[in-house]
């Protein structure tokens, strides 16, 4: 079954005009609103966050809102810029995100996950990461996940606050409950079914079809198959126009896994063959498989860095060929390099005295397609230890920031410091014994303290805060790194109780 994301923009517009108006845009307290013509009236087509808390509404005209708020901003909307801008995020969710993307004008994006969703860890993270990218963008989002578009479509404008994930096959009990304007029907057709005394989709999914569609036409039927998964709803993706891809038709279609092996073998060929003419490797390949029920199963391979090896994007495809439901066959196999990078021939060792380097990245670009999440811990200039540490790619380039070597650090750095009951007899003196988790430790040898300043130039309530830091050892010989908030001596520079940070060992 399909798993389709619906990305919902509600104050698309109102944003994109602030975004492209940037250091000069106003504040988010100002209300903004969009205008544009029905007629010979000017009605507001679009209104921010801070315009719908002020009481104006999509619909409103012109010179009722100016009357209602003083400081309102008005713009002319333009639907067409809209568009474009919508289109080319469509294209950047295409690049990041999954092969088969399409605009759902005017506020939306639609996207099937179904053999992506694996490289970003699972679909909660998939739709948390969309959601916080797009905001530190400017634009506003909520999104669902679920088995259909018109359900997901329904779920992020009706449910999703920010987000919602629907597990497969919860699609149809996930909807009922949902107003009839999420069917996504014309406005005249809504205001007549409620006239009649429908409101939600249950009452509609529970009424017999033929008088609806006698009185009302097939449209009322077609969307409540869609939402409810019983009937396919294709999406026409987006393409950009310099995408390198390849394609294989075949006169009878093909189901066999060996067989889709094969011409994927041959597909990944053609297009290193076409990356190597550009002096480019392949970061995203995305093989799109059409069948002939007018379906696409869809394989996406990511590698962490630029790759045009034969061998193993061919068996980074191949490995997920198993998540492939040919149904009745497939007929058309693409191979897309939807994202690509510049890549050049290097030697591996230059003489013989040079000593070559393990190239691990064909093990990482393994275990990351698996859907498992790779990472490498970074040093950050900070004396605070949870700051110090940043999480980067598997494969970035080293930095010039080293950890501290002059005072010990524990192999075992806590998320967050824990708190402890602690005796020590004087303010520059270790504990002699501690609480930690019910289990009281009684201290037999210690170092300090390392006294760690906060850092004032971020944050000013750490102006004068400290922190005295002990590695202490109990009779078992578990060492632990503990610290006192504070000196022991001035009650500004912390409260003096006593956490623990990590262990050593």
């Amino acid at each position: 079954m399909p798993r389709v994301v619906s990305v919902y923009l509600p104050t698309w517009p109102t944003d994109r005009h602030r975004k492209m108006l940037g250091p000069q845009a106003p504040t988010a307290e100002t209300p903004l609103v969009m205008v544009g013509r029905e007629g010979g009236r000017r009605l507001i087509m679009a209104a921010d966050a801070a315009a719908l808390a002020a009481g104006l509404r999509v619909g409103m005209t012109a010179a009722k809102t100016q009357a209602l708020v003083s400081n309102l901003l008005i713009e002319d909307l333009r639907p067409d810029e809209d568009r474009r801008e919508l289109d080319r995020l469509a294209l950047w969710f295409l690049g990041n995100y999954a092969p088969i993307v399409a605009v759902d004008p005017p506020d939306g994006i639609v996207i099937e996950t179904t053999g992506a969703d694996h490289l970003h860890g699972n679909e909660t993270l998939m739709l948390t990461g969309m959601i916080n990218r797009l905001r530190a963008m400017g634009f506003a989002a909520r999104a669902a996940i679920a088995d259909s578009r018109g359900a997901s479509h329904a779920l992020a404008r009706y449910r999703a606050d920010p987000f919602l994930v629907i597990s497969e096959g919860g699609t149809p009990a996930a909807v009922l409950d949902l107003p009839i304007a999420a069917l996504r029907l014309e406005a005249g057709l809504v205001a007549s079914l409620r006239t009649l005394g429908f409101e939600r989709i249950r009452e509609l999914e529970a009424t017999p079809r033929a008088p609806l569609a006698l009185r009302f036409g097939p449209e009322i039927g077609r969307r409540l198959d869609q939402i409810l998964c019983r009937a396919v709803e294709p999406i026409d993706p987006i393409r950009p126009s310099e995408v390198i891809e390849v394609r294989r038709a075949f006169a009878e279609p093909i189901s066999a896994a060996e067989t889709i092996a094969r011409y994927v073998g041959k597909l990944v060929k053609a297009i290193c063959g076409l990356l190597e003419e550009r002096g480019l490797g392949v970061r995203r390949l995305d093989l799109l498989c059409h069948r002939v029920d007018s379906g696409v199963q869809v394989v996406r391979a990511g590698t962490a860095k630029p790759v045009r090896d034969v061998q193993r994007l061919t068996r980074l495809l191949c490995d997920r060929i198993d998540t492939i439901d040919p149904g009745f066959g497939i007929e058309i196999l693409v191979l897309s390099a939807s994202r690509a990078e510049p890549l050049d021939a290097v030697q591996s060792v230059s003489s013989l005295i040079e000593e070559s380097v393990a190239d691990v990245s064909g093990l990482v670009d393994v275990i990351a397609n698996r859907g498992h999440r790779i990472y490498r811990i970074a040093a950050v200039e900070s004396d605070v230890p949870e700051r110090s540490f940043m999480l980067v790619p598997p494969l970035a380039e080293d930095d010039e920031v080293g950890w501290p070597m002059h005072w010990p650090r524990p192999s075992r750095l806590f998320l967050q410091p824990e708190p402890i009951q602690c005796i020590a007899p004087l303010p520059d003196h270790p504990p002699v014994r501690f609480t930690w988790r019910g289990i009281r430790h009684v201290v037999k040898r210690a170092d300090g303290p390392e006294r760690v300043f906060g850092e004032w130039w971020k944050r000013d309530k750490e102006l004068v805060a400290v922190r005295d830091y002990f590695s202490v050892e109990n009779a078992a010989g578990e060492r632990f790194w503990i610290y006192r908030q504070g000196d022991g001596e001035h009650a500004d520079s912390g409260s003096g109780s006593w956490f623990i940070q990590g262990m050593f060992g």
